[in-house]
Formats: structure tokens, sequence, C-alpha cells
């Protein structure tokens, strides 16, 4: 889909000028391009209608296009999403020194809450891979995607897509290619390790179809990579027949591996870097279920809760 920006407040040139940011510096894809431009498009009319120019808006009057967006019906996440490609395309223009101070700057985005992901515990993990049976074919492949799940925090497509040529195993690291082809390097745990070991034995003797050879994780039936509905299916099938209750998925490992990370005592930035967050705020997510926790932990072993639950 070609996505125009069409009005009078912003110039074409600078249009262009962010277009090329975008594509080319942030490295977006297509679908959150496309995304951007629209929720631009949507400011530029209310500029447009307002007799506004992009150089001179006020946080007042962006303050009053949240709320014109909110009585159109727009419901806080997508208001949320909107907001958040007005901020970056007055970065762009901080950066480029078309405007002199960013007026998005204390642009307060809509409260949606919190949402604290579920978080399996070790022995649950352990359960999980407990319930692949010995005798599927499966078995290896399918105790090493848990292993590198959890061990590497990964997205069920980065691991969907994960290469053999990206894997430095002597080394203990991992190269993942995650959002917008951002790469990076993840350290990987030697079960990991060793249980890929053993599932590249077994793959060796499968045949990879043409264009396939470089997948770590294929089917055992096509010989082709391994789908994303392929990996949730078999992830909510090995959960019920560990008798996980748990409403789960392949992300619940990377939410996991975060949360149990955190818990140790490990830095927010580290942890950051290693789920290839753009933003620190995404990861302190994890705080807030690291609080629960331990919230639950002084209700439950606190000496005056303790006294209280006895009476």
């Amino acid at each position: 889909m070609k996505v125009e920006i069409v009005g009078r407040s912003v110039p074409k040139s600078i249009i262009q000028a962010y277009e090329k940011y975008l594509r080319l510096e942030r490295n977006y894809s297509r679908n959150t391009f496309e995304n951007y431009m629209l929720d631009l498009q949507k400011l530029v009319n209310y500029m447009d209608d307002e007799g506004i120019e992009f150089r001179n808006i006020t946080l007042a009057q962006l303050d009053t296009f949240a709320a014109v967006m909110r009585d159109m019906g727009i419901g806080a996440r997508s208001l949320g999403r909107i907001l958040s490609g007005v901020r970056s395309f007055y970065r762009f223009l901080t950066l480029e020194g078309e405007v002199p101070t960013d007026p998005t700057e204390l642009l307060e985005s809509p409260n949606i809450g919190k949402h604290l992901p579920e978080v399996l515990s070790v022995a649950e993990i352990d359960a999980i891979e407990a319930a692949i049976d010995p005798n599927m074919r499966e078995y290896q492949r399918d105790l090493a995607i848990i292993e590198t799940l959890y061990s590497c925090g990964l997205r069920v497509s980065e691991l969907c897509e994960l290469l053999i040529s990206n894997l430095y195993l002597d080394e203990g690291f991992i190269r993942v290619r995650g959002k917008g082809n951002k790469e990076r390097l993840v350290p990987i745990s030697t079960r990991a390790v060793n249980e890929l070991q053993q599932w590249f034995v077994q793959r060796r003797e499968l045949n990879i179809k043409k264009g396939h050879e470089d997948y770590v994780f294929v089917s055992m039936r096509r010989c082709t990579k391994l789908s994303r509905i392929t990996l949730f299916v078999r992830i909510k099938q090995l959960a019920e027949l560990a008798g996980i209750t748990k409403n789960i998925s392949p992300h619940t490992f990377r939410h996991s591996f975060a949360t149990h990370l955190l818990e140790g005592g490990a830095n927010l930035r580290a942890i950051q870097a290693m789920l290839g967050h753009e933003s620190i705020s995404t990861t302190e997510i994890y705080t807030h279920i690291d609080r629960s926790r331990l919230r639950e932990e002084i209700l439950l072993h606190h000496p005056r809760n303790i006294k209280n639950n006895n009476k």
C-alpha cells in the first residue's frame, strides 16, 4: 500500500526526508512504516484544520489533538500508537534542526494499564520438557526448541528464522535477527548448546528442502523451516500434557527468561539488550512482575501476615 501524506501544514520535502529516515535509518518494516505515515496523516489533517504550521505547534495543541482523537472513538491503545508516531516525527525534526525544541517531550500517552504476562517457574519448564515423549521423532528437536527459547529469550519469529550460520556455539553466542531486521548477539546456555548439538545429529539425517538448509529448526514431516503456527500448537500441547493450566505460548518462555534474570539480580539494561527492546520502558514491565511476586512473598511469609492468616 502506497501511503502519501497530503496537507498544507508540512512541506512535501520534509515528508520525503522523514520517509527516508524511517526506511533507511530506523530500518522499519513496511507495515510499521505505513502505520507511522497513516498516523502522521491524522496530525497533518488536524494542523490543516486548525491552521497550524508544523514548526509552531505547542504542547497544548498536541493535547487537544489527542482529545480530538479520543472524541472520534479511538481507543487508548490505538491512541498511544498514534502519539508514538507523532513523537517519532518531531524527534526527527529536532535531529534535522527543523524545530528548535521538541514539543512532544512532555506529551503524555493514555493510561493503558500494565498487563503482566504469564511467567513459568523453572519447575514448570522442567515439567514441559518431561512431557515430551522420547519415542516421538520430534523429541530432541522439541527439547532444543524449549531450551533455546528459555535460554535466549527469543521471540517466536526469531526462533523460526534462526540460522545455523548465525550460531557460535563454541563461543556461547547466537546472532539473532529481530524487529526491523536489527541484529543482536545473545548468550546461550551450555544446556541449550548440548540440546542443539544432539538435535543436529538427527537433523543431518533429514532430507531438508532446497532453500531451507540453513534454518536451525525444521518440520520433521515437510523438511522445511518450522512455522510459527506449528510452534504455538506444539507448546500448547506440551503445556497441557504437563498439567499446566496457565495460558501460555512460545512467548511465555521469553517472559520467563527476563523475569528470572531480573529476580537473579541482572541489570535491566542488560536484559533490554538481550531481548532486543528498543526502549527501556518496554523492558520495565518485568520490574512490575518482580514487584508483584515480591508482594506475594511478603503476604505469604511476613510474620504479621502469617499471624493474620492463622486467625
